[in-house]
């Protein structure tokens, strides 16, 4: 029997026949592990079992590559505090949505991980997250092995006036660089690299960039399409 034990977010929880639920749970260690949770859909554990929570998780199955079932705790929820807010829970339910779509199973994200939990509990608290929203879609892109280089032209070499991103290369180019190529670039919102405004127009602007990059790069080395969620998350954006 193999057994471990580690600190997650979940994802997904779809039933799993009668009383059973399959939950998806990105794991601080374990990556997007998937186990079945018997009796899951309780009264007792549905509440727990809400997309968005962070959990303490007993993972058992008797051969490493079985799907094996999951012992959960609950560590905090998160549904019922973005619940009232329907741009937190677009913005909660678009990111999850990006996790289950975009990362490998059983690989390991420590670094995403941390950055998620701090992007949800964000979510919950403050109304500033859209910008740690655009950030973390950077790091999620840069995760998968299409990282963005953002912060130096990649006609000049040059670290000022940035203003596209190359959408073949996923490269800065200065403003005065672009030429007449301008129209054929991406744009690079001063807010994607810590600098400027964040106003929710901005941060809509640089997810057309991340988007692209999404789409192009990672859901085509999927095979798969990229999440409903995300796109009205966007609109949700622009209409608060």
């Amino acid at each position: 029997m193999i057994e471990w034990r580690d600190e997650g977010i979940l994802l997904t929880a779809r039933k799993h026949g009668e009383t059973s639920i399959i939950a998806e749970v990105f794991c601080a260690h374990r990556g997007r592990h998937a186990g079945v949770v018997r009796g899951g859909t309780s009264r007792k554990m549905s509440p727990v079992l809400q997309p968005g929570a962070q959990l303490d998780v007993i993972w058992k199955a008797r051969l490493e590559e079985h799907i094996g079932s999951y012992q959960v705790e609950p560590l905090r929820s998160r549904a019922a505090q973005a619940m009232g807010d329907p741009l937190a829970l677009a913005g909660m339910t678009s990111a999850l949505a990006m996790l289950s779509f975009g990362l490998p199973e059983r690989e390991e994200h420590a670094a995403l991980y941390e950055t998620s939990v701090t992007l949800l509990d964000l979510i919950c608290a403050t109304e500033a997250w859209p910008l740690a929203y655009l950030r973390w879609e950077v790091q999620l892109l840069e995760e998968m092995g299409f990282g963005l280089d953002l912060h130096q032209c990649a006609v000049t070499g040059e670290t000022e006036g940035l203003e596209f991103v190359s959408p073949k290369t996923g490269r800065a180019v200065a403003g005065y660089a672009a030429g007449e190529w301008k129209s054929r670039l991406l744009p690079l919102v001063p807010c994607m690299v810590g600098n400027g405004d964040a106003e929710n127009a901005s941060i809509a602007e640089g997810l057309r960039t991340t988007g692209y990059f999404i789409e192009k790069w990672l859901a085509a080395s999927l095979n798969r399409s990229v999440p409903e969620a995300r796109k009205r998350f966007i609109e949700r954006l622009l209409r608060s």
